[in-house]
């Protein structure tokens, strides 16, 4: 099964980048403490439907990568996760407990910042060995899916960051500057994949039926592993009149959908459906304008 199975996917400002982790800490500590409690009244320890996910309009260009200053103007939304418990081999105790969302437009592109708490960097991927990685699910059309991986003719679409397709994209990067200094010496071979991205684009109607896009490269991603926290940023363009969506989510300025996500961690050796998951929450994308644009006559 692959490792996007199941991802059942279940404002202010920030005053500097380095309140952020701290306050993730403090707010992933009372999530747990708030589900103790719940669980011992009975009551269902996750629930994250409530969530409302804003993706900002801004004019001009927006952040794609993980520390640009812009990102410190949205304060992050916290999201629970849970363990994934749908499919076997079922995963209840994932490592993270909590992962933090921001989300910005132009009218043109689309932007997500994802964070989380890892002690560890984990971007290799060999037997035994497993690597980092992200999700963000999008249903296609107007139908709701199911969240664990769409369903017969209620696809979902699913944007998969990897940590080691990440290392590919650095180093490949790396080499070609090198190259441009045109430095003397012996030539070194190494052999590095030509990934148009560090994210995977796919599609998924059910389980066991997660395929990836012929055509990659259009959600574009950007991350940071730093003080045991990852900073992911996803990339994509929004939606455009006449653009072919058969394959595509519709990511619309003034539109509310679902979106869902999740996350592993390799250290824990989580991978496929061996991960920490939120369900289904709201993305509502800001109209070109900002949020009063749409009551202007």
């Amino acid at each position: 099964m692959s490792e996007t199975a199941c991802p059942n996917i279940g404002n202010g400002t920030v005053k500097s980048k380095r309140a952020l982790p701290r306050s993730l800490i403090l707010t992933g500590s009372a999530v747990l403490l708030l589900a103790v409690a719940l669980g011992w009244l009975g009551i269902p320890v996750v629930s994250s439907q409530g969530i409302v996910i804003r993706s900002h309009f801004t004019e001009g260009a927006i952040p794609t990568k993980p520390d640009d200053a812009a990102w410190e103007t949205i304060a992050p939304i916290p999201i629970p996760l849970s363990g994934q418990i749908i499919t076997r081999p079922v995963w209840p105790e994932p490592s993270a407990k909590v992962i933090s969302v921001r989300s910005v437009h132009n009218g043109k592109d689309i932007s997500f910042l994802v964070e989380w708490q890892d002690a560890t960097k984990n971007e290799r991927l060999t037997p035994g060995v497993f690597r980092d990685g992200a999700a963000l699910a999008l249903p296609l059309g107007n139908a709701p899916a199911f969240f664990c991986m769409g369903q017969l003719d209620h696809y979902v679409n699913i944007w998969h960051w990897k940590a080691d397709w990440q290392s590919d994209v650095d180093r490949r990067k790396a080499r070609a500057k090198e190259r441009g200094r045109k430095r003397r010496g012996i030539r070194k071979f190494e052999v590095i994949p030509r990934r148009p991205s560090s994210v995977e684009d796919l599609i998924g109607g059910g389980f066991s039926t997660l395929t990836s896009k012929t055509r990659q490269g259009k959600v574009k991603g950007e991350a940071e592993w730093k003080s045991g926290f990852w900073r992911v940023v996803m990339k994509r363009p929004l939606t455009k009149s006449g653009d072919d969506t058969e394959n595509e989510a519709l990511l619309v300025p003034g539109r509310m959908q679902a979106v869902a996500f999740a996350v592993w961690n390799g250290e824990n050796k989580e991978r496929n459906g061996q991960k920490a998951v939120a369900s289904w929450l709201q993305l509502l994308v800001d109209p070109v304008g900002g949020p009063m644009a749409s009551t202007k006559s």
